[in-house]
């Protein structure tokens, strides 16, 4: 398929009700078309991995065609200087949540971007190296248990920012890494307990709210060996 064609796909299933959902959740509607997930999930897979079509989709700045963009890029062929280039371009967390756990989390750069990204200033590029965090919790076979506890210094350190989509990235990482296993649970608990005593309002409600689902007993059966 063309851009041409995938665009006028994309405008065929447009949902004003849809649009006026997203915004009521944060999300950036000033060019989107209001498609559902499942929609363009199945777009994708009508497409099939393409990544020069993908490149193009994102360079049209539409919402949906973003986001059907990291769905059919290669992961292969996706480079640092892509990765930087795109992640500069985020402008709702959508966007940033599904470009990194569709795409950049299969590249083999994942993690020096949690790190090369974490002191960004800008929230979305913060954002996505905290995403980076949660989803290779859930996904990353490759990585150990030392490899988690050395996120840890930095959700202390961002833990302190205030900022919506920063704030709730952070609670993220540290939910997922405590659910990994029993004995990053543990460590995950207690440094929730500790983070609680922090000043700071965007500390506590990211301790208080991880400590409510890492002690859920649902969760702690499933963890249990």
């Amino acid at each position: 398929m063309t851009v041409e064609q995938v665009l006028q796909e994309l405008k065929k299933n447009t949902n004003k009700n849809n649009i006026a959902g997203m915004a009521r959740y944060g999300i950036n509607t000033s060019k989107a078309f209001g498609i559902s997930m499942p929609v363009l999930r199945g777009l994708a897979k009508k497409i099939g991995k393409d990544h020069t079509l993908a490149k193009d989709l994102w360079k049209t700045g539409y919402h949906e065609a973003r986001i059907l963009a990291a769905l059919i890029a290669e992961p292969a062929k996706t480079t640092p200087a892509l990765m930087n280039k795109w992640v500069k371009d985020f402008d709702s967390w959508d966007v940033c949540d599904q470009t990194c756990n569709s795409l950049f989390l299969k590249t083999p750069y994942f993690l020096e971007k949690i790190y090369e990204w974490n002191d960004s200033p800008v929230e979305f590029v913060k954002r996505a190296s905290f995403v980076l965090m949660a989803v290779s919790a859930v996904h990353a076979e490759n990585l150990n248990d030392d490899d988690f506890l050395q996120f840890l210094p930095l959700i202390l350190k961002h833990s302190t920012d205030e900022r919506n989509f920063v704030k709730k990235a952070v609670n993220w990482a540290l939910r997922q890494i405590g659910k990994r296993n029993t004995y990053l649970n543990k460590i995950a608990v207690n440094f929730s307990l500790n983070l609680a005593r922090n000043e700071a309002k965007s500390a506590k409600w990211i301790a208080k709210d991880a400590l409510k689902e890492l002690t859920n007993k649902k969760i702690q059966l499933r963890l249990k060996p």
